[in-house]
């Protein structure tokens, strides 16, 4: 099995089935967790010298942050039918999180600076949209994106179609050179739907000297340090991913590998 892909554990007292750390990746700023809480199950933390974004990513809960108090957080009870509710977190805060109902809580985390006060994030908020065309479309939601306050945390959900490929044509960012490309390392949280499926992700790079391809199932997390990573699903089964990035700069800009760049940009 590649080292890139984290297979989910038995819950552990908290419920953590997912837990990817700088330290584990042996990289310098993402972290994701994922917990499964019971209903009246409560998680308490301090961020530390971190950012958070608390995804619900299904059910409900309420969140404590700070001063702030956000009751009876409602989330969607698929992941595949509408947009979720986040909680933004900054450094140095205490929160807790009491679970309701069929909570799936994602602790997304990041290095963080203060700037910017905890606040409640509502679907609506969520900007949405469709990108590709034919069997490369996929449907996405910007939970976080660059144009949202945060020191650097990065968090985006999408929805591949059966059949369909995304994250493609494979694209990268691993160099700071803007406007052209940022540098940021990327988790990719996979569901399925029937729960079964499976689909398929490669991570490489133009030399070569990363090259790995998985076989990716119902909650498995692949790590993408740098590198191209597409991803692709087979017919019969709907793929999620939440996809949490941060780096140096907090900007989305990619470069796409030149050799498969003609797809959406073809010669003329």
């Amino acid at each position: 099995m590649s080292y890139l892909k984290v297979q989910p554990t038995t819950p552990n007292a908290d419920g953590r089935v997912q837990c990817i750390t700088p330290q584990s990746a042996n990289w310098p700023h993402v972290g994701f967790e994922l917990f499964h809480m019971q209903a009246g199950a409560s998680l308490s933390r301090n961020t530390e010298d971190k950012e958070v974004c608390l995804v619900l990513v299904t059910g409900s809960a309420t969140v404590q942050a700070g001063e702030q108090t956000y009751e009876n957080i409602q989330s969607r009870d698929n992941i595949f039918s509408g947009a979720p509710a986040a909680v933004y977190i900054p450094s140095d805060s205490n929160f807790t999180v009491t679970a309701g109902d069929n909570l799936t809580l994602a602790v997304c985390s990041a290095p963080g600076k203060g700037t910017y006060p905890a606040r409640l994030i509502t679907p609506q908020e969520m900007g949405t949209e469709t990108r590709g065309e034919g069997s490369n479309i996929r449907h996405v939601c910007n939970i976080l994106p660059d144009t949202a306050e945060a020191d650097s945390l990065l968090v985006v959900e999408v929805i591949t179609p059966a059949g369909n490929s995304s994250s493609y044509p494979p694209h990268k960012h691993d160099v700071d050179n803007l406007p052209c490309e940022t540098q940021l390392e990327e988790t990719y949280y996979h569901r399925f739907n029937p729960p079964q499926g499976f689909g398929f992700q490669r991570v490489y790079t133009d030399d070569r000297s990363l090259d790995e391809s998985m076989c990716i199932e119902d909650g498995d997390v692949v790590m993408v340090p740098r590198g191209y990573h597409p991803v692709v699903v087979p017919h019969g089964y709907d793929l999620y991913y939440l996809n949490v990035m941060a780096g140096p700069v907090r900007a989305w800009h990619f470069q796409n590998d030149p050799e498969h760049d003609w797809i959406v940009n073809p010669q003329t």
